[in-house]
């Protein structure tokens, strides 16, 4: 994998907007001791280089009646399938996240329902047609925490 060459700069105006996205450049700027075009200008260039992928808002599901979390093992019948079913995937709306795995799975998502009948009715109704194997599912009682992911110091030394 190919890592990204951030500097001391860069670090610090990561740490900031990950800690709070809604942080003002210009307050990022006076916290970085910068101008806020100089702030502009590297979230830009962290944005084109693919540090940055976006900002958004943070739904929470229950909270507009989604209460049901699963995650869905997917096996495929045939390898070459793979692209449909990743196609179709994408179209079902209560698949929030899509994963190519090793192990057992072929294909691991995350989906969200209003209930546990509606999570069949998604089963039922929208995964079996796209012509898998089997599905294996996994409830979520609660998230438990969620997090960004750390930003390596720039002295630490690669594991």
């Amino acid at each position: 994998m190919s890592h990204t060459t951030i500097d001391q700069l860069d670090e610090k105006i990561l740490n900031l907007i990950a800690a709070d996205a809604r942080k003002p450049f210009l307050e990022v700027a006076r916290l970085c001791n910068v101008s806020g075009a100089a702030i502009h200008q590297r979230i830009q260039r962290l944005f084109k280089i693919g540090v940055l992928k976006g900002s958004q808002f943070v739904l929470s599901p229950s909270k507009i009646g989604y209460d049901t979390c699963a995650f869905v093992g997917i096996y495929l019948k045939e390898p070459s399938d793979f692209d449909r079913v990743m196609a179709g995937l994408r179209e079902i709306p209560e698949v929030v996240e899509c994963h190519v795995t090793t192990g057992g799975y072929d294909i691991f998502v995350k989906l969200y329902a209003r209930n546990n009948a509606h999570m069949m009715e998604i089963i039922k109704n929208k995964l079996r047609p796209l012509g898998l194997q089997r599905t294996d599912s996994i409830i979520s009682f609660q998230e438990a925490f969620t997090r960004q992911m750390p930003i390596p110091a720039l002295n630490a030394e690669d594991e």
